[in-house]
């Protein structure tokens, strides 16, 4: 028990050696934050302890020095007098102001017995001062470039609305606009699926394929329609263009593998070099296991069919009418099914080759139900294909 709490305690000084000297390390480069979130850590529990008056004091010369370079940098912004200044001005008062919020739950905080202040302010006014500002020149930003003709300048007008509602909840009608932006903002699609296999594609395959709603996709700037809708112009065409179609014909291997293995079939007597029933030291007739050699003759039956689906992606600009993009694509599904027979005794056999036995053969799938269980992985291509897929 002694080992043990001598080990706990030069764990804790060990651990708490290294937090300090890292927190030394963050203020010497001037990354007072993680300095003071470091403190902080050490500082929720137990911070009347005399082991974390170095936290304490490293805590107030790293908020002292973080509020000094922060004020400094707003005075310097402020003298700029460029309204485009206004959000960083806010982020930095809301940066002091949250700062001062962690450290106020662990006060008072002493060392040798006496208070550490920390000299905090009141940034509510500043705060509030500079976030209507913020917010206006921001407003002013994204009403300008909503004027323009440009995709990206719709989506650039896009964000700083965003950042408007981030801090200033439903300020003026910047929701209505994040609303306009985003649809001026969007690229279009149209898709349809082109066949140049000669071959029929199964209706649930391409109904499938152009169901996006179960793509899960996540790009905010397209919409893509299998659809078209006549209030929309759309900005591109996707085509899913399936070239080739192979299927192999359906085939049946055998093999036949014959085993031999020696097995206990019950017990016997063992005897003796004469012949002899031997027999223990009370009497009793000793039993040995019974070994036999057993053969099984093992027929295995695999049944096999492959389908190959090959064709390309291709992206064009409907205001040009020229490709701007083609993608590959190929999906491969494959039917097999394995079972067997056998004459002679099992237990002869491998046991991975038993479960085998239990199966009979299966209709063949058909032509046009293996095509369709190719579409799993082209989903998942088209997928991959229309989520890295940008236009701009």
């Amino acid at each position: 028990m002694k080992k043990i709490l001598l080990y706990t305690l030069a764990l804790t000084l060990l651990l708490a050696c290294s937090t300090s000297k890292k927190i030394e390390k963050s203020l010497s480069i001037g990354n007072y934050d993680l300095a003071i979130s470091d403190a902080i850590s050490k500082l929720r529990t137990n911070k009347d302890k005399r082991g974390k008056a170095e936290f304490i004091v490293m805590l107030h010369e790293a908020y002292n020095k973080a509020t000094e370079r922060d004020l400094s940098n707003i005075d310097f912004l402020k003298k700029d007098n460029n309204p485009e200044n206004y959000i960083n001005i806010y982020d930095s008062y809301v940066g002091l102001d949250n700062r001062q919020e962690r450290i106020k739950p662990l006060l008072p905080l002493y060392v040798n017995s006496k208070e550490v202040r920390f000299n905090f302010n009141n940034y509510n006014s500043d705060i509030i001062k500079y976030k209507n500002n913020a917010s206006q020149q921001l407003y002013n930003n994204a009403k300008t470039l909503l004027t323009s003709n440009s995709k990206l300048d719709y989506r650039t007008a896009y964000q700083y609305l965003k950042d408007i509602e981030d801090i200033n909840p439903n300020y003026k009608d910047v929701r209505d606009l994040m609303e306009m932006a985003h649809n001026k903002g969007t690229d279009f699609v149209l898709v349809n699926m082109i066949n140049d296999t000669k071959k029929v594609i199964p209706t649930r395959l391409e109904t499938d394929l152009l169901n996006f709603s179960s793509y899960g996709l996540n790009n905010f700037w397209a919409v893509y329609h299998s659809t078209p809708d006549d209030k929309i112009t759309y900005d591109y065409n996707m085509r899913v263009n399936l070239r080739d179609i192979n299927v192999s014909p359906e085939q049946i291997k055998e093999r036949q593998v014959i085993k031999e293995k020696q097995v206990v079939d019950g017990k016997k007597n063992l005897l003796d070099e004469r012949g002899q029933v031997v027999k223990d030291t009370l009497g009793n007739t000793i039993q040995v296991d019974n070994l036999k050699s057993v053969r099984c003759e093992y027929y295995e039956f695999t049944q096999f069919k492959a389908t190959q689906v090959t064709g390309k992606v291709e992206f064009v600009d409907l205001n040009t009418n020229q490709l701007v993009e083609a993608f590959p694509v190929s999906s491969e599904f494959i039917f097999e099914h394995i079972y067997a027979t056998s004459s002679g005794d099992r237990r002869a056999l491998d046991t991975n080759l038993i479960p085998f036995l239990e199966r009979r053969a299966v209709p063949f799938p058909t032509e046009e139900q293996m095509i369709y269980d190719t579409g799993e992985d082209l989903k998942l291509q088209l997928k991959n294909i229309i989520n890295s897929y940008t236009f701009n």
